[in-house]
């Protein structure tokens, strides 16, 4: 029974102070939201593999085997043995797709090797597949694809198998994603047997889990025992998903540190305004406490009594909010997912349940302390303090401001500036909020700058707008090392004969000089050989020429000169132990120079050593090094598209003239992902500032009817209310500065490591004074913009009305 006037009393309050709520549910909506979207950022971005792996039970050991079906589902009940899926047929083929041409080219198609499994579903106990666009195939001339496409890849497009009877035609009807790429394509199982070239092996694909598949040499005795039970040699292959796990953190690496920072600023935030609303919805409350207990009321009542005032909304916020981190998250994760390359992510089922129980709670906890310290004092004292703040806070603010150089400012906006120092831990709570929400500005446009450099350096797009192509040339148009060709699609006409090397060289260069809008060009040679002591193949790009104005950033040291003089990446001096400004010798085979490392330059090239020097330098290591292209810079003002068109169309077939300015999607990814980050943060702190305004505003609404009695105007009482949080936004906003500055300047040197590479001063440097200044702003931008709303209803509150509200 003691229980009901509590709750009477709860419910009172919140039908007199639906403001408060609704304040108190918006807070925790967003909040939530924020803090779910955030967590699970920052769970998905540990070991997203690993995560994706068990999602979609990848397949531990891919193995093709040669072997029947009944001793292919014994080896399923093997020891150890904990999943299988399969036997798949299995087979390889090339396939024509066709390819959008640039304007004024003939049609195109391309060439692609395709490793293709034969699979009735998507599903299954073992590589779960997630079928990211489309559907399965249905009929036999049907074709998925991996969802990693190249271009004219799209769903209805119509693909044609070469090398077998008949040349069969198969459209892709969908794009699905094996977290450990068992295949590269996918087919009902009665089709594979017509994609078999003649005289292909008739072999199958098997998918296994076990128990203890943690390291390589479990994962050697895994396959051990399945090679045992079969024929001997019926197992031709074995892949360990260990090696795709290498391969893939190496490329998601580069992205963790950015969505980290995000995401606790983003549950440090939510914590803070979460704090901030509940403990002022309750200060706002006091004199209530003192009119409750003056009638009766217990202190245990009391403190229920406001508990549950603030519970009620903000249950309703949590359970709102995660719905929305939810619905928020689909498209960020699906970005996310995109960026690391893993197949789907979500928001694990604990982080739904953990984060509006953690804002459940903390709202609950800072309501009972604030309340029980509320319930202990007098009714006299609780009425007393919830008139106004206590004396010793914000009088001296408001004595300093009224006299000296302040006189000339308008005394609504002396008013206003020192309204913060009458509530100090108000004040702190929400000038952090700002504060949070202004290093996510900063650090959110620094590092939008940052990637765009980083995509101007790596393309090259800026420096070398226009590549052509050597058709003849080794690596070029199915040479070596390249696995994909691009020839005229039939039909199109006879292509000519291609000339020799050294005719295209000149027909390239004679053509260059007469275009209008060269500005420079020169001869680029690209190969790859092996290296004593590097375990792995280094790439070796040689140019003919003053390459110095191709755009490659330098980390330290300068451009090469000379003969022996080389520039190498970040990988190389790792792998070698090499120094800027040393010499090292490189042998291949019964060939060996010594270059002079002369600088370091910015090219994660996937980790693999690289080395860039002039051709003739190069050359003593690989003496078939010859030009596959030529780079070219246009005048200012020369469009790169028409000039490209122009030039392809002087040099004709078989030559390939590009605009370099080839997107990158995961680049843009990424760039949304920040803009989203960002907003999502900014959405936050602005709300952390709508909660102070409006408790400010309540708490003092007798004091605006005073004011609006003896003639303040609206305008007035707008920038008296916009003043008690400018002030606060602005110091924030310059605070701001340097923590986002310096969050910038750790992590894109975290990023770069993780992409086995060091940063240039280049990318670090991006901050401009004017840009400086405008970011100062973004506090004070919050605060007038969270402000506004409350502002307005005090504009507009009548004076009697005022007067008589408590």
């Amino acid at each position: 029974m003691r229980a009901i006037p509590a709750v009477r009393a709860a419910r009172g309050g919140l039908s007199g102070r639906r403001v408060q709520a609704m304040v108190i549910g918006l807070v925790l909506l967003v909040s939530t939201a924020a803090s779910t979207l955030a967590l699970g950022l920052l769970v998905d971005s540990n070991s997203p593999f690993d995560k994706a792996f068990a999602a979609q039970r990848g397949s531990e050991v891919t193995a093709t085997v040669r072997a029947t079906t009944a001793q292919l589902a014994a080896t399923a009940h093997l020891p150890g043995v904990t999943a299988a899926a399969g036997p798949f047929p299995e087979t390889t083929i090339t396939a024509n797709v066709p390819v959008t041409p640039p304007p004024g080219h003939p049609a195109a198609v391309a060439t692609v090797p395709l490793a293709v499994v034969g699979r009735p579903s998507a599903g299954g106990p073992v590589d779960d597949l997630t079928l990211e666009s489309g559907h399965w195939p249905a009929q036999p001339d049907q074709i998925v694809l991996n969802n990693i496409r190249l271009p004219g890849e799209a769903i209805g497009t119509q693909i044609t198998v070469t090398g077998v009877p008949g040349s069969p035609h198969l459209t892709i009807v969908g794009f699905a994603t094996s977290i450990t790429q068992t295949a590269q394509a996918w087919v009902l199982p009665s089709e594979v047997a017509a994609l078999r070239a003649p005289g292909a092996p008739d072999v199958s694909q098997m998918l296994y889990r076990f128990s203890s598949a943690a390291t390589g040499s479990e994962i050697s005795a895994d396959v051990a025992s399945v090679r045992a039970a079969l024929p001997h040699g019926a197992v031709l292959g074995a892949e360990s998903y260990l090696v795709v796990k290498l391969e893939d953190t190496s490329s998601i690496a580069p992205w963790v540190p950015f969505i980290v920072a995000f995401g606790v600023i983003g549950l440090v935030m939510s914590a803070l305004i979460v704090a901030n609303v509940v403990s002022g919805a309750v200060v706002a409350g006091t004199r209530r406490i003192g009119v409750l207990k003056s009638i009766g009321f217990s202190p245990g009542q009391v403190v229920a009594s406001y508990v549950i005032q603030v519970a009620v909304p903000a249950f309703v916020g949590c359970v709102i909010g995660v719905a929305a981190g939810n619905l928020l998250a689909v498209p960020l994760l699906g970005q996310t997912a995109q960026v690391y390359g893993v197949g789907a992510l979500a928001v694990p089922v604990w982080v739904d349940a953990a984060v509006p129980l953690a804002m459940l709670g903390l709202a609950g906890v800072a309501a009972v302390l604030l309340a029980l310290r509320a319930g202990r004092m007098s009714a006299v004292a609780a009425i007393a303090t919830g008139r106004a703040p206590r004396p010793k806070h914000g009088y001296a603010a408001h004595r300093v401001l009224g006299r000296g150089p302040w006189v000339r400012l308008p005394r609504s906006v002396t008013i206003g500036l020192a309204g913060p120092f009458a509530r100090p831990t108000r004040t702190a709570i929400t000038l952090a909020a700002i504060l949070f929400g202004g290093v996510a500005v900063t650090f959110g446009a620094g590092l939008g700058t940052s990637l765009n450099r980083v995509y101007n350096d790596l393309s090259h797009s800026a420096a070398e707008p226009v590549q052509v192509y050597i058709p003849g040339a080794p690596g070029q148009n199915g040479g070596p090392g390249n696995s994909v060709s691009v020839k005229a699609a039939p039909g199109s006409g006879p292509g000519p004969a291609v000339p020799s090397l050294a005719a295209q060289e000149q027909a390239v260069t004679a053509a260059l000089r007469a275009q209008p809008g060269t500005l420079h060009y020169v001869a680029e040679s690209d190969d790859n050989i092996r290296v004593l002591g590097l375990s792995d193949h280094v790439s070796l790009i040689g140019f003919g020429g003053d390459a110095s104005w191709t755009g490659y950033a330098l980390i330290s040291g300068h451009w090469y000169a000379g003969g022996d003089q080389a520039d190498v990446n970040t990988a190389f001096l790792t792998d070698t132990g090499a120094k800027v400004g040393a010499g090292y010798t490189l042998t291949s085979g019964n060939r060996h120079t010594t270059i002079q490392v002369a600088g370091e330059i910015f090219d994660p090239s996937g980790g693999q050593a690289e080395i860039i020097a002039s051709q003739s330098t190069l050359a003593a290591l690989d003496p078939g090094l010859s030009p596959d292209q030529y780079d070219v810079a246009l005048t200012p003002g020369t469009s790169a598209q028409a000039y490209a068109d122009a030039l392809g169309a002087k040099l004709g077939q078989p030559y390939q003239a590009t605009a370099n300015g080839s997107s990158s999607s995961q680049f843009f990814v990424i760039i949304g992902l920040v803009a989203t980050l960002t907003l999502l943060l900014v959405a936050v702190a602005g709300l952390g500032v709508l909660n102070t305004v409006v408790l400010q505003t309540r708490e003092r609404v007798h004091d605006l009817g005073v004011f609006k009695a003896v003639g303040m105007t609206p305008r007035q009482t707008i920038a008296m209310v916009v003043c008690s949080v400018a002030g606060i936004g602005l110091v924030a906003g310059l605070i701001a500065i340097p923590a986002g500055i310096a969050v910038h300047n750790y992590v894109l040197p975290v990023m770069g490591h993780a992409a086995q590479t060091d940063v240039p001063p280049s990318v670090l440097n991006v901050y401009h004074p004017w840009e400086v200044v405008l970011l100062a702003l973004a506090g004070l931008a919050i605060a007038v913009v969270g402000a506004l709303l409350p502002a307005g209803w005090a504009a507009r509150t009548r004076t009697a009305f005022a007067l008589r509200a408590e």
